[in-house]
C-alpha cells in the first residue's frame, strides 16, 4: 500500500497530468454547455414582430410549446397528432411542412412535433424500407402503432442482417420485450449524446497520454535499472504503477462523466431524461431504457474503455524502451477503430471495432452508437449484439493487459 501511495504522488507531481486531468473537466463541462448554442427557435409574436432565440431561451421557448405533448405515447395520442398534421397540410394545399406560409409550423406543428417521431419509419415499406410522407399513412392503422413497430423491426432486420436468421430472431425477441408504450419529455436532442461520447474520446486520449510513460520512462532514464534491483522491486513495484495509473485513469473518468450529465440535464431540464430512447433515435431501437439510463450506462462502458485502453496502453509502455515509441503506439490504437470504421468493410469492421479496447469511446464506433444500431456478432448459429460484445470484451482486456503488463515488465532485461 506504501508503494501504491508513493507512485500515485510521483505521478501527480508531473504538471504534465495536472494539465491533462484540468483540461479533461474543464472540456466536460464545455462539452455539455455547447449542445444548447445550436438550438434555434423562430416565431412571430401578437404584435407581428418576428422573434428569433437561440440557446437557452430557445430550449425554454420550445420546451413550452410542446409541454402538452409530454407523457406516454399511446396510439392514440399519436393518431391525433398525425390527423392534426394531416388537416394542417391539407388546408393549406401543401404536402411538406416545410412548404407551410410562414409561422404555421410553429403555431400548429411544433406543439405535436415530438409524437410525430418515428411515424414514417413504423410505416416504412418492408421490401424497400423506404419511408411515407404522413400524408400518406392512414390514421386507422395508428391504433394498432406498437404492433405495426414490430413488424417494422422484422422486416428491417430483414434487409440488416439477410444471412443470419438468428440475428432477426433475436433482435425482434428483443424489441418485444420492451416495455411500451415509450414516453417522450421534449427538450433534447441526440446532439447531447454525441457531445457525451467526444467528451469520453478526449478524456480517453487523454489518460492514454498519462499512463503512456510509467513504465517506458524510467526504462529510458536508466531508473529501472536501479528500481528493479530493489526490495520491492519487478512485481511489487509493477502492481503498483499499473493500480496507479489505472486509479487515476478511472477516478478522472468517472468525475468528468459525472460533471457533463449533471451540467447537461441541469441545462436542459431533468425531465428530458425520462424520455424513451426509442423517442429521441429509432423507434425500433432494440434496448430497452430512457436517456437518463443510456447516459449512466455509457458512462460505465466508457469506464470500461478507458480501463481497458489504459491496460493495454500499461503494456506496451512495458514493452516499448522510450516515452515516444510507447505514446505513438498507444495512439495509434486509440484512433484505429475510428479508421477501421471508415476503411474496413462488412462483418470485420464489426468485429474489430467490438473488440478493440478504445471503441467503447471511439467517436464512429463506440458503445453509444451500436446500442441505437442494428449489428450483431455472428459465430455460427449464435449473434451476439455488438454493445454486449463491446462490454464484455473490455471487461477480460482489463484483467489479461494488467497480467501481460506485470509479466512483461518482471521479464523485462537491461541491456
Amino acid at each position: 500500500m506504501r508503494i501504491l501511495r508513493l507512485e500515485l504522488k510521483r505521478m501527480l507531481k508531473s504538471k504534465l497530468t495536472w494539465i491533462l486531468l484540468v483540461l479533461s473537466l474543464l472540456f466536460s463541462a464545455l462539452l455539455a454547455y455547447l449542445p444548447t448554442t445550436y438550438c434555434y427557435s423562430n416565431y412571430t409574436d401578437e404584435a407581428g414582430n418576428e422573434i428569433s432565440l437561440t440557446g437557452l431561451a430557445s430550449i425554454a421557448y420550445e420546451k413550452e410549446r410542446q409541454a402538452d405533448a409530454s407523457g406516454i405515447v399511446t396510439p392514440e395520442r399519436v393518431r391525433e397528432a398525425v390527423e392534426i398534421y394531416q388537416v394542417c397540410l391539407t388546408s393549406y394545399g401543401v404536402a411538406e411542412s416545410y412548404d407551410l406560409p410562414e409561422g404555421v409550423y410553429e403555431r400548429e406543428i411544433l406543439p405535436i412535433a415530438p409524437l410525430l417521431h418515428g411515424v414514417k419509419e413504423a410505416f416504412a415499406d418492408p421490401d424497400t424500407g423506404m419511408a411515407p410522407s404522413i400524408m400518406e399513412i392512414d390514421p386507422e392503422k395508428i391504433n394498432d402503432y406498437y404492433s405495426v413497430c414490430e413488424a417494422r423491426i422484422t422486416s428491417l432486420m430483414a434487409m440488416e442482417q439477410p444471412n443470419s436468421q438468428a440475428a432477426q430472431r433475436k433482435a425482434v425477441e428483443m424489441y418485444r420485450q420492451i416495455e411500451k408504450p415509450f414516453e417522450v419529455y421534449p427538450g433534447m436532442s441526440s446532439a447531447v449524446m454525441d457531445y457525451q461520447n467526444i467528451m469520453g474520446f478526449l478524456v480517453l486520449l487523454f489518460c492514454v497520454v498519462i499512463a503512456a510513460p510509467v513504465f517506458s520512462a524510467d526504462y529510458q532514464s536508466g531508473a529501472d535499472d536501479i528500481l528493479r534491483c530493489t526490495r520491492y522491486g519487478r512485481i511489487n513495484l509493477g502492481v503498483a504503477k499499473l493500480l496507479a495509473a489505472l486509479l487515476i485513469s478511472g477516478l478522472a473518468f468517472i468525475v468528468c462523466a459525472v460533471t457533463f450529465i449533471v451540467v447537461t440535464n441541469s441545462l436542459f431540464g431533468w425531465e428530458c431524461i425520462k424520455t424513451s430512447i426509442q423517442m429521441m433515435y429509432s423507434i425500433v431501437t432494440l434496448a430497452e431504457m430512457d436517456i437518463g439510463q443510456l447516459q449512466v450506462l455509457f458512462a460505465v462502458a466508457g469506464l470500461l474503455s478507458v480501463l481497458a485502453s489504459v491496460s493495454f496502453t500499461l503494456f506496451l509502455s512495458s514493452k516499448c524502451k522510450s516515452t515516444v515509441s510507447s505514446l505513438a503506439a498507444s495512439l495509434v490504437f486509440c484512433i484505429a477503430p475510428v479508421v477501421i470504421c471508415m476503411t474496413v468493410p462488412g462483418a470485420l469492421s464489426t468485429w474489430l471495432c467490438s473488440i478493440l479496447p478504445a471503441s467503447g469511446t471511439s467517436i464512429q464506433a463506440s458503445i453509444l452508437y451500436a446500442i441505437t444500431d442494428f449489428q450483431f456478432l455472428n459465430v455460427g448459429g449464435l449473434s451476439i449484439w455488438t454493445p454486449y460484445a463491446m462490454i464484455g470484451a473490455c471487461v477480460i482486456e482489463i484483467p489479461l493487459f494488467s497480467f501481460l503488463t506485470i509479466r512483461s515488465y518482471c521479464k523485462h532485461t537491461v541491456n
